[in-house]
């Protein structure tokens, strides 16, 4: 079943596999946890979400479950963590494995964004709007999924695929 469902790159292949549109969900995979957002169903806004620890992938499976289906999720953002030149190295593969493994898990397409910049943004943001240190550091995943989901979506209605 996994291997009619779409892992791509392209924003416009991703755009042609949700012809209507849809709420979309990105997660920033982390050590030891998963930093999430939303977007609303017209693809213009990225919100943050929760922050959830992160384990073996068939509990991160039920937690992630609830987020889908409580937001009719139609599509995935996950982060790509490039190294700096653009290359990938064992973080990137392993996001790629995740990748295959919720395509599989909410038969929905994936779209792997490259997250570079996207935590120091985050981290950047908060700083200017005086969070605290703590605040950060429990926030920082799902505003830097926030941050790279917007741009997806910037992607996707600039290409004028929307």
């Amino acid at each position: 079943m996994a291997s009619n469902i779409l892992i791509t790159q392209s924003a416009a292949e991703f755009a042609d596999a949700l012809p209507d549109g849809g709420a979309l969900l990105a997660l920033d995979l982390g050590t030891k946890t998963i930093g999430t957002a939303t977007s609303d169903a017209g693809w213009r806004f990225a919100t943050a979400g929760k922050t959830v620890p992160r384990g073996r992938f068939n509990k991160d499976r039920a937690k992630l479950a609830e987020l889908v289906d409580s937001r009719s999720i139609r599509g995935l953002v996950l982060g790509l963590p490039r190294n700096m030149d653009g290359s990938e190295g064992p973080r990137a593969q392993a996001s790629r494995a995740y990748a295959r493994n919720l395509a599989e898990a909410f038969s929905v397409p994936v779209l792997l964004w490259d997250e570079r910049w996207s935590t120091q943004s985050a981290e950047a943001a908060m700083i200017g709007q005086d969070m605290s240190r703590a605040k950060r550091a429990e926030r920082i995943d799902s505003h830097a999924a926030a941050i790279f989901l917007q741009a997806a979506l910037d992607a996707l209605s600039g290409e004028g695929l929307v």
